[in-house]
């Protein structure tokens, strides 16, 4: 048998390791690492003359959703491990990172944890102050009858 080869340093940090290389290769984004928050360079401008975005999910089929980060497109994203959402509380520190005066869309493919962790944390962010509230995308066609309701997936992008 073949071994596998991967271009892994360790696979218990794999999410971690991603991030920052993604912060490392492309120098319009920033990383806070404790949460795994990416923002665009600028956010701290952005977000001071219009609403900012934020996005994110699960991580393991990379670039999605930091491949978005850019000017007209999303200010930040949060990275959840490998097929799992975010936690609330990193969430909830992209929006308090990103929101300014104009206020924070935060948008949300229809997953039940994606539902449910940035929701929370809209709702928290809301509790603080902050001017900010979630569209959830779901456009999926090939799933029929599915209890939970179509996935978000590429129509997210639009």
């Amino acid at each position: 048998m073949t071994k596998a080869k991967q271009l892994v340093k360790d696979g218990h940090n794999i999410v971690a390791d991603m991030v920052e290389g993604m912060a490392l290769a492309h120098p319009h984004l920033v990383l806070e690492p404790t949460e795994r928050v990416l923002l665009h360079r600028d956010y701290a401008d952005i977000r001071e003359r219009q609403v900012t975005l934020i996005s994110g999910g699960g991580s393991g089929h990379e670039p999605t959703h930091a491949g978005y980060i850019g000017e007209g497109m999303l200010t930040g994203v949060v990275c959840g491990g490998v097929f799992a959402s975010p936690s609330t509380q990193q969430v909830l520190t992209a929006i308090r990172l990103a929101a300014g005066p104009h206020g924070c869309l935060v948008v949300v493919k229809n997953y039940t944890g994606d539902r449910i962790n940035f929701g929370l944390a809209v709702e928290q962010a809301k509790s603080e102050g902050f001017k900010c509230d979630m569209v959830v995308v779901g456009e999926d066609v090939a799933v029929v009858n599915a209890n939970a309701g179509r996935r978000g997936l590429s129509g997210t992008v639009f």
